[in-house]
C-alpha cells in the first residue's frame, strides 16, 4: 500500500503538521494507513456488515457475526466514518494471553476431534499429552472424487447452482458453504432465477439458523 507526495502533504495539510512521519506523528501515521486500509482492503457484507447502526466484524472463517469485537488502532473507526455510523471510542487492551496459555491453566486436559492425529506433534510439545486413534468401527464407505477445475467463476457457479437443482429435484436438501456474504448472496440470486427455494445462512441472517423457517441452507 503505497501514498504519493500530493497525498500525504494533503494529510499533512488537513491535520496541521509539519510531517507525519515524524517520531512524535507515529500515532496518526497508524490512523492514516488505517484509514486508506477501511476505505480500499475491507468490504461492506465481506468482512463486515453494518446492522443496527454498528459495524460488526465477519469472522473469516466461520462467517459468523463477532459482535463485541472492534479492530484496533483506528481501524474500526474508520470503517465506522466510512459507512457514516456513530464512531465509537478505541478499546484499550489491557492485558493478552494466547488459547494454549489459557488451556494451560487447567489441572487436566483432555478431549476428542476428528483432526487431532496430524496435530499430534503440537500437543505433546505444548501441553505434554498423547494422542491416541481410535481405529473406526466399519470400513470407509466414502467415495472420493476427483476435483473439478473451471475456467470461470461463472462457470464454477452454474454447475454448483445445477448440482444443487438436481439434488433438490431428488428431494435431497443440501448444506452449501461459501467464504462471504457477498459470495452466498450472488449464488442466492442464482438459485431464485432457476426456482430452488431455500435459505440464506449468513452473518446478515444468522439467527434465522435456529429457527423453524430454516429446513435447509445456501
Amino acid at each position: 500500500m503505497l501514498i504519493n507526495e500530493s497525498g500525504i502533504e494533503k494529510i499533512e495539510q488537513l491535520a496541521g503538521i509539519k510531517n507525519i512521519y515524524a517520531e512524535e506523528n507515529i500515532d496518526l501515521t497508524r490512523y492514516m494507513e488505517n484509514a486508506i486500509k477501511a476505505e480500499i482492503i475491507y468490504k461492506r457484507d465481506k468482512d463486515y456488515i453494518v446492522k443496527d447502526g454498528e459495524v460488526i466484524i465477519v469472522d473469516e472463517f466461520t462467517g459468523r457475526q463477532m459482535p463485541g469485537r472492534r479492530y484496533s488502532e483506528g481501524l474500526h473507526q474508520a470503517i465506522e466514518a466510512k459507512e457514516g455510523v456513530k464512531v465509537q471510542r478505541e478499546n484499550h487492551t489491557l492485558a493478552t494471553i494466547t488459547f494454549q496459555n489459557y488451556f494451560r491453566l487447567y489441572k487436566k486436559l483432555g478431549g476428542m476431534t476428528g483432526t487431532a492425529l496430524t496435530e499430534a506433534e503440537e500437543f505433546s510439545k505444548i501441553y505434554d499429552l498423547d494422542v491416541v486413534s481410535i481405529p473406526t468401527n466399519r470400513s470407509m464407505v466414502r467415495e472420493d472424487l476427483s476435483d473439478l477445475i473451471y475456467r470461470t467463476q461463472e462457470a464454477k457457479f452454474k454447475a454448483v447452482v445445477e448440482e444443487i437443482k438436481g439434488r433438490y429435484e431428488q428431494g435431497q436438501p443440501v448444506l452449501v458453504g461459501t467464504t462471504s456474504v457477498e459470495t452466498s448472496e450472488y449464488l442466492s440470486r442464482m438459485l431464485e432465477l432457476q426456482g430452488v427455494p431455500h435459505n440464506v445462512l449468513n452473518a446478515k441472517y444468522h439467527e434465522h439458523e435456529s429457527s423453524d423457517r430454516c429446513p435447509g441452507g445456501a
